[in-house]
């Protein structure tokens, strides 16, 4: 895709979600509760509108999550949750802290909320119908992306990725992390983090996406930097 209409195409999803009170919950960190000790591990893929509350709800909450992306026809972490959870369905959380493993996005957002926020879902999560028809409204536009496998080899070591669910460069990012199955822990920094300062110490500035790859010492800003990189890398 032309890079101009990519942008283009994920800045819109970006304001369709602002325009429906989802933005409440994925620009800006609300109030925080108790943090866990190991980061949550999430089965998703990045086109799923059920899969976006979720993340939603990690940038709300500033919780990291190991993400093992599961794109269509992937042939790894889609027989895994087969093997785990008996069906391939999306959203997947597992929390190693308590261990608590669930399906169904509603239910995983409200036990987040409870278990690492105040116990209230954030706003623009808690719209019931309407929730879902802003994400799946934000999905439309990246209809294409995020989505299918493209053959691509396995990293050694997840990479990492700093981010927020609303900014449209990071979804780009995340889009191409999804189609080459490529694992990586997600690290959330949105308005108000309290994590800002460290990753500002680790990175230079606050500008996100930040990849690093510890499999070869990278680490890129921009987002088609990081792309390309991705798919010179790792891209079969």
């Amino acid at each position: 895709m032309n890079r101009t209409l990519d942008v283009a195409t994920s800045f819109a999803g970006t304001l369709v979600s602002l325009g429906g009170g989802l933005g409440i919950g994925s620009l800006s960190v609300g109030p925080l509760g108790a943090r866990p000790e190991k980061p949550l591990e999430l089965y998703e893929f990045e086109a799923c509108p059920f899969c976006r509350k979720v993340r939603e709800a990690l940038t709300a909450l500033d919780l990291d999550a190991v993400i093992y992306p599961c794109p269509k026809d992937g042939p790894r972490y889609r027989e895994e949750i087969r093997r785990r959870g008996g069906k391939a369905q999306f959203p997947y959380l597992v929390d190693p802290n308590t261990g608590k493993e669930m399906y169904e996005s509603d239910a995983i957002v409200r036990y987040l909320a409870e278990q690492y926020g105040t116990g209230r879902v954030p706003f623009g999560l808690s719209l019931g119908p309407i929730t879902n028809l802003v994400s799946t409204s934000t999905s439309l536009w990246r209809l294409s992306h995020g989505r299918l496998y493209r053959a691509a080899r396995a990293p050694e070591k997840p990479l990492e990725l700093y981010s927020f669910e609303l900014s449209p460069y990071c979804r780009i990012v995340r889009e191409a992390l999804c189609e080459l199955e490529i694992p990586y822990l997600l690290h959330n920094v949105g308005k108000g983090s309290p994590r800002r300062d460290a990753f500002v110490a680790r990175a230079g500035k606050m500008q996100v996406p930040w990849l690093h790859d510890p499999n070869t010492d990278r680490s890129l800003y921009e987002s088609a930097d990081i792309v390309a990189y991705l798919n010179a890398t790792y891209a079969a």
